[in-house]
């Protein structure tokens, strides 16, 4: 038997069947595990937490389901080195759990992702640019160099906010792994669709083992989301925002 991945559901979530997809796709063992089987995660070697509307965003997005004890198992997998993903919903779950960027305790969060500056949902193609070296995270440590992934995204809550003093520690901690960038790779303040402090589309914890973005890779992550491509492709193969997918199955196993 191979490493297992659980794909965590929380009431609202809506995104798993494409995160589950994706990551079948990409060659990882993963499984659908619904909060009613929290008990059961300390079975699997991975997280990774979809998006949607946990527990209907109530207070804020991500406060609810990080005190959901599916997220004692998830904490504690983390802190055993487990590889934990959070994508859009599952991002600010990580957050608030304190998980990231981890400079905390847990569930002591240091840093949100909150209401867009719009004040209004975003819904975009865009673009996220690899801001770490990628060694810095076995998630990202088959990604090139500056890697530069598709993705939607759509959130009303996707903008990082903190304090000076704790945006200063996600600079000079490499914290800041991901950043929206333009379609030829150029970084541009223009080209984050939410106001997110620092550009930041996606923010890594201490130990590189936790990774929580917002933007939507597996919204564009096959030949079919490209119509564009010539005839005689494999529709049905990854492509576009996979290779996040393909490296973070690949760290799993290396783990």
């Amino acid at each position: 038997m191979g490493r297992r991945i659980a794909v965590l559901v929380f009431p609202g979530t809506n995104s798993e069947a494409e995160t589950l997809a994706l990551l079948r796709d990409c060659g990882g063992e993963a499984e659908l595990v619904h909060w009613s089987r929290a008990q059961s995660l300390p079975a699997f070697d991975a997280y990774v937490l979809p998006g949607g509307f946990a527990y209907e965003d109530r207070i804020r997005a991500g406060a609810i389901p990080a005190h959901d004890p599916m997220m004692d198992y998830v904490i504690e997998g983390a802190q055993r080195g487990k590889l934990v993903l959070g994508i859009c919903n599952g991002a600010q779950i990580l957050l608030e759990a304190g998980l990231v960027p981890g400079t905390g305790d847990a569930r002591r969060p240091t840093a949100a992702f909150t209401h867009n500056a719009s004040r209004k949902f975003v819904c975009t193609h865009v673009h996220m640019k690899l801001a770490i070296a990628p060694s810095r995270s076995p998630i990202t440590a088959a990604l090139a160099e500056g890697a530069l992934l598709p993705a939607w995204a759509a959130h009303g809550q996707g903008r990082l906010a903190a304090s000076q003093v704790h945006l200063r520690e996600i600079e000079r901690g490499a914290h800041l792994a991901f950043v929206y960038a333009r379609a030829d790779g150029s970084v541009d303040p223009a080209a984050t669709p939410n106001g997110s402090a620092l550009g930041c589309a996606g923010l890594l914890n201490r130990e590189g083992n936790v990774l929580a973005i917002m933007p939507h890779p597996e919204r564009d992550a096959w030949n079919f989301n490209h119509p564009d491509l010539r005839e005689g492709r494999n529709m049905l193969a990854p492509s576009g925002g996979a290779p996040l997918f393909a490296s973070f199955v690949a760290g799993v196993q290396r783990s």
